[in-house]
């Protein structure tokens, strides 16, 4: 029961910042005219960091742990609290001015807890997808689950989008983006929604092997 509780109050609050979509990402500037690459962290209130200094979000703390690693890429923290699937698409093109080698895509969450069209979503997560394709960017799609009182019709379509979308338009899956840290109270913040520094290095750790591979790609590009 513990569990359930956990994903139902992260599912109806993650959404309640008192942001809007219209705020802008946290690190705005691209490192591209000086030659050092950009990862472009794109998301929500997940990818912002909602709640810690921005230090301790997740995009601070994969540069860090790239740079230990002897990596020199920059990540930009794209991720814009309370952002839906549609704000994402709108913000598309900024990203893409970043000249990003690689972007992180982490939406649906508040498609999900508003309950809005799967097949919009779906249509959502395909435009942003196809865009990053058409510019040869290669993407991290994070998979999202919706607790089980959504129903099951409802939950299983909504979890395979993701794989889904990730065959179609060749990107890599992130199974999970909250994987090992979603019930974990410890790894969560008093609000028991968004995650505390503990579960952001999780989520890194997870994310690390999923990424590597287009790391290695991206030096051996001439």
């Amino acid at each position: 029961m513990m569990w359930l509780m956990i994903l139902l109050s992260w599912f109806f609050l993650v959404d309640a910042s008192g942001l809007s979509a219209a705020d802008p990402p946290q690190n705005p500037l691209s490192d591209h005219e000086n030659g050092r690459p950009v990862i472009v962290a794109f998301g929500d209130s997940l990818t912002a960091g909602l709640g810690l200094p921005v230090d301790q979000a997740y995009p601070a703390q994969l540069e860090r742990r790239l740079r230990e690693a002897g990596d020199p890429h920059r990540v930009i923290n794209a991720g814009v609290s309370g952002d839906t699937t549609a704000g994402g698409v709108r913000r598309v093109d900024a990203v893409l001015a970043l000249h990003p080698s690689i972007v992180i895509v982490e939406f649906g969450a508040n498609d999900g807890l508003r309950g809005l069209s799967l097949s919009q979503t779906r249509t959502n997560l395909a435009a942003m997808l196809d865009r990053f394709r058409s510019a040869s960017v290669p993407v991290l799609l994070a998979g999202m689950k919706l607790p089980p009182n959504y129903g099951p019709e409802y939950t299983d379509e909504f979890t395979a989008i993701f794989p889904d979308l990730a065959r179609t338009y060749g990107a890599t899956l992130i199974p999970f983006f909250l994987d090992g840290v979603a019930t974990h109270p410890q790894l969560n913040q008093v609000d028991g929604i968004h995650p505390t520094a503990e579960g952001y290095s999780v989520i890194v750790d997870h994310l690390l092997p999923l990424l590597r591979p287009l790391l290695n790609r991206h030096a051996r590009v001439p």
